[in-house]
């Protein structure tokens, strides 16, 4: 087939406007132009796109409608094509890899993330959520270009991060728990029940510190808060994690005498690795969502 991409921008011109003339004038040809292209298009195709009858305007034959999405979707193809590749050649990126920590407060995310498809509708976006040291290890392995984790002291130093927010921590346990009835538990009261911890010990997370002889340890906030709810200790959750719907009537928030700092969300990436410009957007996205 000879058909080309110019005879398709006519044949579709000619069904929105139902005139050969003013299809021409709407793409500045001739109508001899105009004409001579469609009948060549039909003739590589082998049909018959329009009626012509003396003095009437071209009515679209059953192929011609059968055929105009499909032209229609050819030409949003193209300039799709040629979109990505104007954004290439200002150097954005084609995909960005976007790892997060699976506690992160989620409305902030979706928030940047639709605003991120607004900005750069072409950009192709992989998006990971994993526990605690997940988001550090993708990085580092180059299966992320952008990482949102909660801030703790063993950064490995190939990592840039960037403060963004902070997010209240909150002291927990389940309602059926014997600490639920209480009106206040201090430090001496909760040394008397189990303790759930992050994991590992070692990870110096804000939260980490251990006042209970009787500790589990878990990789994940939400794995935590689901022990939380069965009534096996108690716990420091981020805010958000414990006023989860699916949680709601099951976990109890105690008054107490100390509670951790709040976490500190932080935007990492590779040193060796420059954000391109959807990247650095996102970041300052999310900054702007994740204030505190």
């Amino acid at each position: 087939m000879q058909w080309n991409l110019e005879q398709l921008r006519l044949f579709v011109s000619v069904a929105d406007q139902s005139s050969f003339s003013a299809a021409a004038r709407q793409l500045k040809r001739v109508q001899s132009a105009v004409s001579s292209a469609i009948a060549m298009l039909e003739a590589d195709l082998g049909v018959t796109l329009f009626e012509r009858s003396s003095g009437r305007q071209p009515v679209l034959t059953a192929e011609g409608r059968a055929l105009l999405d499909e032209a229609r979707e050819v030409l949003r193809q193209c300039e799709r094509l040629e979109s990505r590749a104007t954004s290439l050649v200002r150097g954005e990126e084609a995909l960005l890899r976007l790892a997060q920590d699976e506690a992160m407060p989620y409305q902030p995310v979706l928030a940047s993330l639709q605003a991120l498809a607004h900005r750069f509708p072409l950009l192709e976006v992989q998006l990971a959520s994993g526990a605690q040291g997940d988001v550090a290890r993708k990085l580092l392995e180059r299966r992320a270009d952008l990482g949102l984790l909660f801030h703790h002291e063993d950064m490995p130093e190939a990592l840039e991060r960037q403060r963004l927010g902070t997010i209240e921590m909150v002291t927990v346990c389940g309602a059926g728990h014997e600490l639920a009835g209480k009106d206040y538990a201090d430090r001496r009261e909760l040394a008397r029940h189990r303790q759930l911890l992050m994991a590992p010990q070692g990870s110096r997370y804000p939260g980490g510190e251990q006042i209970s002889p009787l500790v589990w340890r878990a990789d994940s906030f939400y794995a935590m808060a689901e022990l939380l709810m069965r009534d096996l200790g108690w716990a420091w959750l981020p805010s958000h994690v414990a006023q989860y719907p699916a949680y709601q009537n099951h976990l109890v928030e105690l008054a107490s005498d100390w509670t951790p700092p709040p976490l500190v969300v932080e935007l990492v990436c590779r040193r060796d690795e420059p954000l391109g410009p959807a990247a650095r957007w996102l970041g300052e996205c999310f900054a702007e969502h994740l204030k505190g």
